[in-house]
């Protein structure tokens, strides 16, 4: 797993040191042992974990700069991607959120000591947390399963002016774009750019939307709100 993944990342532009590659194996062992458990992740061979986890993640840095930036995963489930980009570029001052507490629960109390990593690890809905965050992040990523437009509406308030949002996303990305299009210019949001990367065979695809003036302090609304009437 461990050539694979320094090959992988010489492929994506990057390297990674001996320290990065144990924090990347470690990693790996600790996500499948408490997979057994607890539902984290349904990639349950460490080269799988490596291709579709962790490289994924770390091929972001080649998107944007992240050195000593605040980021914020809206959506990291188990840590992706906000884990892998803190171990591949420590200065991040990373925020990792997500509503399930079992999860949050193991990455800030099992997880992130035991890699040796420090983040905010913060439990709830996205848009019940924004108080007090709203326009503080340079960057925000995300690899949640919800349309770009509601998307947006989750994420966007939480950069700042002059900062972005990369949003993972499949094949369907451009469509998806399109679709927001409305959301993406209400909300402060422009896109810059449809990314595309590959990791072994599979292209992946990442819309880049740059904050280009505030979101209004009415979004985001409730989540009912947001499913029931999407931007």
């Amino acid at each position: 797993m461990l050539k694979l993944l320094r090959d992988g990342a010489g492929a994506l532009g990057l390297t990674l040191d001996d320290a990065q590659l144990a924090a990347f194996g470690r990693c790996c062992d600790l996500l499948l042992e408490k997979n057994a458990v607890m539902n984290l992740t349904a990639i349950t061979e460490p080269a799988e974990v490596a291709r579709l986890h962790f490289l994924d993640s770390l091929a972001l840095l080649r998107l944007a700069d992240f050195r000593g930036k605040r980021v914020v995963d809206v959506g990291c489930g188990a840590g992706f991607p906000g884990v892998p980009l803190l171990i591949g570029e420590p200065s991040i001052r990373l925020s990792l959120l997500d509503s399930t507490a079992k999860r949050m629960q193991w990455l800030s109390d099992e997880l992130l000591p035991a890699l040796g990593l420090e983040a905010e690890c913060l439990t709830g809905r996205a848009e019940e947390l924004i108080e007090g965050r709203r326009e503080t992040y340079d960057l925000c990523v995300s690899r949640a399963v919800a349309r770009l437009n509601v998307l947006c509406e989750l994420c966007l308030p939480y950069v700042k002016v002059g900062g972005s949002f990369l949003a993972m996303k499949g094949a369907a990305a451009e469509d998806e774009a399109q679709e927001a299009g409305p959301a993406i210019r209400t909300l402060g949001g422009s896109v810059r750019e449809m990314a595309e990367y590959s990791v072994g065979d599979a292209v992946h695809r990442v819309v880049i939307i740059d904050k280009i003036r505030p979101t209004p302090a009415k979004y985001p609304r409730r989540f009912a709100k947001i499913k029931q009437q999407p931007l």
